[in-house]
């Protein structure tokens, strides 16, 4: 469908207007920034635990996960 992408996490296709896909990139981008950030700009372990239902220790898999997100939305968006 013009003007929208679609995203198929395995179960069916959701589609998003183009322009929230580029917002939702950029967005994923910058966490994805503040994960791996040295310094005060980077997200805590007590952030990465809310994010990640509790579990602090998960964030080298959910920085993958979030880069795997950005990849797959910039292939969607090109």
């Amino acid at each position: 469908m013009p003007g929208s992408t679609t995203i198929r996490p395995g179960h069916g296709a959701d589609a998003v207007e183009h322009l929230d896909a580029l917002r939702m990139t950029s967005l994923m981008k910058e966490l994805g920034r503040l994960l791996t950030a040295t310094g005060p700009d980077r997200i805590t372990d007590a952030q990465v635990a809310a994010l990640c239902g509790g579990e602090a220790g998960r964030r080298e898999d959910f920085t993958d996960w979030v880069e795997r997100v950005v990849r797959d939305l910039e292939k969607a968006t090109a």
